[in-house]
């Protein structure tokens, strides 16, 4: 069992800045953050890879989100800007326990463990 709880999020004007952060009891596997904007389905924002480091960013956030893991504190981050209103939604960390396949397309089915989110809206 593995959990995950986020926070950082908040309401920000467009064009700003947010650092998204999510704890986690056991930092020793793939980490993802997804975002589910209204009526739309969940998507993956961002993965980090636990075997070999690797960083994957969806489209639509690539050059403007990072994520990075602390280890010393089992703590992931997602470091945002250039915000915008689509960027809107409920923010969720989570991981895959699956040393073989891990988080490896970032894709929503993939993790086994979720936190229960952290809101974020961008005000145009």
């Amino acid at each position: 069992q593995v959990t995950l709880v986020e926070s950082g999020g908040g309401l920000v004007q467009a064009g700003g800045s947010l650092r998204l952060s999510c704890a986690i009891s056991l930092d020793y596997f793939d980490i993802g953050w997804f975002r589910q904007a209204p009526g739309k389905e969940r998507e993956g924002v961002a993965c980090s890879r636990s075997s070999d480091s690797s960083t994957y960013y969806a489209d639509s956030v690539k050059d403007r989100v990072t994520i990075t893991r602390d280890r010393a504190t089992n703590t992931v981050y997602l470091q945002m800007s250039s915000l915008k209103p689509e960027d809107t939604g409920v923010y969720y960390c989570a991981t895959d326990i699956d040393l073989d396949s891990g988080l490896k397309n970032c894709e929503e089915d993939e993790a086994d463990f979720w936190g229960h989110g952290t809101r974020v809206t961008v005000s145009s």
